[in-house]
């Protein structure tokens, strides 16, 4: 009786010790299926991101410190280089954008473009083939993009359909619907198209929690 129970005993140690060894590796599988979802390679403290765009870039409305990539700075704890030029289209931001590259020399673009080109009625095809160019030089420059949708001339609109075209033909992390979200929110507005400190902390917040999720940070 008594090697019956020992033998016993020893079974059920053994049955344990394999739920371990399965639990473990049911872990193991889940973090590198993690790992290999994500979207964004990871940032050094070194790296640099490139914020590039218009007035909502740049900041109009408030202070420089308030602006977007000023808060992602500091979020991130990375350098954020402000490349927002007030006023400016595509075909202007597609002019200058080899330039931004070499000067930032960013592991990371954010491209919050073409407000501008949809609130002047300018061809979709065209703002499309521009950030097509955009997106194409940045990764060709060995850089990842994060493509922020701009929403169509209507208040209760989401973001234009070329943006989920552009984020489903480069495979980008696309962040839909953040800039129609505020925009439909007096609270977070310095005007009918800026936005005020606490939409431009909000704006920082939604990208700092996407580049976290995708494993850029």
């Amino acid at each position: 009786m008594k090697k019956q129970k020992i033998y016993q005993v020893l079974k059920a140690q053994d049955q344990i010790q394999q739920y371990r060894l399965l639990a473990l590796l049911v872990i193991i599988c889940l973090l590198l299926t993690s790992c290999g979802n994500d979207k964004l390679q990871k940032l050094s403290y070194a790296d640099t991101i490139l914020a590039f765009g218009d007035s909502l870039t740049i900041g109009v409305g408030v202070a420089q410190s308030e602006s977007y990539p000023s808060i992602l700075a500091t979020l991130s704890d990375r350098t954020v280089v402000n490349a927002g030029i007030s006023g400016e289209t595509t075909a202007e931001g597609l002019a200058r954008f080899d330039e931004a590259l070499r000067s930032a020399q960013p592991a990371l673009v954010l491209l919050l473009e073409g407000g501008n080109d949809i609130l002047r009625n300018m061809p979709a095809t065209e703002t499309k083939n521009n950030l097509d160019q955009m997106i194409t030089m940045a990764k060709a420059f060995g850089a990842d993009v994060v493509l922020i949708g701009v929403p169509e001339k209507n208040l209760f609109t989401s973001a234009h359909p070329i943006y989920q075209e552009l984020a489903d033909q480069h495979d980008l992390l696309f962040i839909e619907n953040i800039i129609s979200s505020l925009i439909k929110k007096p609270k977070f507005k310095s005007d009918s198209v800026h936005f005020n400190a606490a939409g431009y902390r909000v704006l920082a917040e939604e990208i700092h929690g996407a580049l976290v999720k995708n494993g850029a940070l």
